[in-house]
């Protein structure tokens, strides 16, 4: 398994089926867990600590604590998501995720970037991977070519 997705609630999935999808696009090995920093710390501990991921996505709302946790386990990139929730619209999810001491790093996304995270998942496991890469050139043009035409289509419909 290359990337692990570890969901802080299981209502967290809503966000992060996203990321699962973009995954599968690339055809990135993944697996997905619900494990909570503080409802069950033993097992993001035991999770991290016998994974064979060499990327953690973690997401997590309010406190999100997780991607911190998680980082402090490994020496793997950990990516953070932070979840939209009430009452902070998750601005307290992701100022808990960015904000992370000298020597634990989590590359945090914005609030509910699980596509995001996944991406840059997919990229740093294409520095090793030729064909990965070649996919990734491939979405990066595709997305533009969509751009182009909806720029020319907007430009036929009002000019």
């Amino acid at each position: 398994m290359k990337v692990a997705i570890i969901m802080g609630s299981a209502t967290d999935w809503g966000v992060m089926k996203s990321a699962v999808e973009t995954l599968k696009s690339f055809g990135v090995d993944f697996e997905v867990i619900v494990a909570s920093a503080h409802r069950t710390p033993q097992r993001v501990h035991d999770f991290v600590k016998n994974s064979d991921a060499q990327i953690f996505i973690a997401a997590a709302g309010m406190a999100a604590h997780l991607a911190g946790v998680v980082a402090s386990l490994t020496i793997k990139p950990v990516i953070g998501v932070p979840i939209n929730s009430e009452p902070f619209k998750g601005l307290d999810s992701l100022l808990s995720t960015v904000q992370m001491p000298g020597g634990v790093p989590v590359a945090t996304m914005a609030v509910n970037g699980a596509k995001n995270a996944a991406l840059f998942a997919t990229e740093i496991l294409a520095l090793q991977d030729d064909q990965l890469a070649k996919k990734l050139i491939s979405y990066r043009a595709k997305m533009a070519a969509e751009i182009e035409l909806k720029d020319k289509n907007l430009k036929k419909e009002f000019f």
